[in-house]
């Protein structure tokens, strides 16, 4: 009889972008949970510092709170060599880092919005990936997550630049996961809606008609609905899963109005 695959992540180093708040922070709760030290990585270091002394209080993890700009290509390196000093090395890496600012219209984003919203979802990522893989590779093994949206297969007209970003970001998973095979797992997480922080913006009469109309469950994402699908492709669980994006959506209808 096989064992069922454990989802413990004990022994291995978790370094999330974008980990403070929202799907990161739900992210770094979680692995911190199953045994892992957390690298809380995000702009506001003070905040990164707030989370994970909250985390190591709370799980009794070792916890980092790490002060990185993502869309910084010498940033990103920086804290690459930072963890690497503190802790040996990263075993699992989550992309979470992201930003979609609004306009009006397409000729409103100019060239810096654009500039910054593709360094931000897409750049840094690309050069944290490339170093936390080759380390993995060198280590014979590692887990990376990148965190798309589902806008990257389905934009609306308010998201453009960052549906771009996350569409290079799908592409990149996919060449990853044969540049660092056979012993690095580079995967992505699709989400849909989900309510964090940035769903405060939200008309939420408008999104909940909506949702009625489009999403099979009929609401958006609660936090730690993220939690799941994370888990799996972080750990030993998904030894056979790489070059995949999990959709997590409810149920989503593309091109539905």
């Amino acid at each position: 009889m096989t064992a069922t695959p454990s989802f413990r992540l004990d022994g291995k180093v978790a370094l999330i972008t974008g980990g403070s708040r929202g799907l990161g922070r739900e992210m770094a709760f979680s692995f911190a949970e199953q045994g892992a030290t957390v690298v809380v990585a995000s702009r506001k270091e003070e905040s990164c510092v707030a989370v994970a002394e909250e985390i190591t209080k709370q799980t009794g993890a070792k916890a980092l709170g790490l002060g990185c700009h993502t869309g910084d290509w010498n940033a990103v390196g920086a804290a690459f060599e930072r963890v690497t000093a503190e802790f040996g090395g990263t075993d699992i890496l989550v992309n979470n880092a992201g930003m979609s600012p609004l306009y009006d219209k397409l000729t409103d984003v100019e060239e810096s919005l654009f500039a910054k919203v593709i360094d931000v979802n897409m750049k840094g990522a690309f050069r944290l990936a490339s170093l936390c893989g080759e380390q993995m590779a060198a280590r014979n093994g590692g887990s990376i997550i990148n965190v798309s949206s589902t806008g990257s297969v389905a934009p609306t007209p308010g998201i453009v630049p960052y549906a771009m970003a996350k569409a290079g970001l799908n592409a990149m998973t996919l060449g990853m996961a044969r540049a660092f095979g056979t012993t690095v797992r580079v995967n992505g997480i699709m989400p849909g809606p989900f309510l964090t922080d940035i769903s405060d913006a939200w008309d939420m009469a408008e999104f909940n008609e909506r949702a009625e109309r489009t999403i099979a469950l009929k609401r958006g994402g609660e936090p730690n609905e993220i939690v799941g699908a994370a888990l799996y492709l972080a750990s030993d669980a998904s030894s056979y899963t790489t070059g995949t994006i999990i959709k997590v959506d409810g149920g989503a209808a593309y091109g539905a109005t």
